[in-house]
């Protein structure tokens, strides 16, 4: 509850300042984070170094500062979302490869938007919502449940549903895009703990398997898609062709194979934007990335 708060404290701060001075504000917020959240920069570093192995403890100390940056921004983004006006934010967003989700959505089958944890989702999805079909993010539930609510309802006066990572919030999905809707899910961790073994970064690491199982029963497509923040505060939305699951008679050896061609196109936009991939959460055993204990604040 404390953190709960402290966040709504925060959040309603930033809701009433001017957008540069909320993102002046983040700036201060990620400078101490990336001080004192020691336990969350050392995993991110981890992480980073699996992605950019070339670069050495300082570069990659710059590489994650920056990457605190970006992800606090983000979090102001977040909580400025109250009093935003999808009008507003359509100004800010910049898409590429929106023929892509044309050609995906002519299949009437909704669409699987695939992506990472990085770039602010939230005004995206909240202008796909408001100009092209009801959009759903699929994702973990956040603690204390104060928080989890809060992050309903306040995406939903932008239209957006979320829907948890659960069996329950599964159902939903498999509903939502019976509708022809979006659904969008980050596979570059597995929260539920279920997922398959198949490398990432040339290292096993566990991927959600859902959204190829979807594909090759449903016929949904899966449309890879990542949202970049611009130098200038603006929004990059990148689609990629959708990729049209074809089913064999091997669905396990199908579900391996959709799998790793996603997990491939999660590697180009991460190795390509590593200081917008927020990951502070373990990916890969200690053992296949650096050892325990390495040396990464030097």
């Amino acid at each position: 509850m404390i953190q709960y708060r402290g966040f709504i404290t925060l959040q309603w701060v930033m809701a009433r300042l001017p957008r540069a001075l909320a993102y002046a504000l983040a700036i201060v917020v990620a400078r101490f984070a990336f001080l004192f959240a020691r336990k969350a920069r050392s995993t991110l570093e981890r992480n980073l170094s699996v992605v950019l192995p070339e670069l050495g403890a300082r570069q990659l100390k710059v590489v994650a500062y920056r990457n605190f940056r970006n992800h606090s921004k983000a979090y102001a983004d977040l909580m400025r979302l109250p009093i935003a006006r999808v009008e507003d934010l359509a100004g800010l967003l910049h898409v590429e490869g929106v023929e892509h989700l044309e050609a995906a959505r002519t299949r009437g089958k909704g669409v699987m938007v695939i992506s990472a944890h990085m770039g602010s989702w939230e005004v995206a999805a909240a202008i796909w919502s408001s100009t092209i079909a009801p959009v759903s993010l699929f994702a973990e539930e956040l603690e204390p449940r104060e928080l989890f609510d809060w992050y309903r309802r306040t995406r939903a006066r932008l239209g957006i549903s979320v829907l948890p990572a659960t069996r329950s919030g599964l159902r939903k999905v498999l509903e939502a895009l019976d509708a022809n809707e979006m659904v969008v899910t980050a596979i570059d961790r597995d929260m539920l703990g279920t997922g398959l073994e198949v490398e990432f970064f040339g290292r096993p690491a566990r991927i959600p398997e859902g959204p190829a199982a979807i594909a090759l029963k449903r016929g949904t497509p899966l449309l890879p898609v990542c949202v970049l923040r611009n130098p200038d505060d603006t929004y990059q939305a990148i689609g990629s062709p959708p990729i049209f699951a074809e089913p064999t008679e091997d669905h396990q050896a199908d579900v391996r194979r959709v799998t790793k061609k996603l997990v491939r196109h999660l590697e180009e936009i991460i190795r390509a934007h590593p200081e917008q991939w927020h990951m502070p959460h373990p990916i890969w055993e200690p053992s296949q990335g650096l050892p325990e204990g390495s040396k990464l604040h030097g």
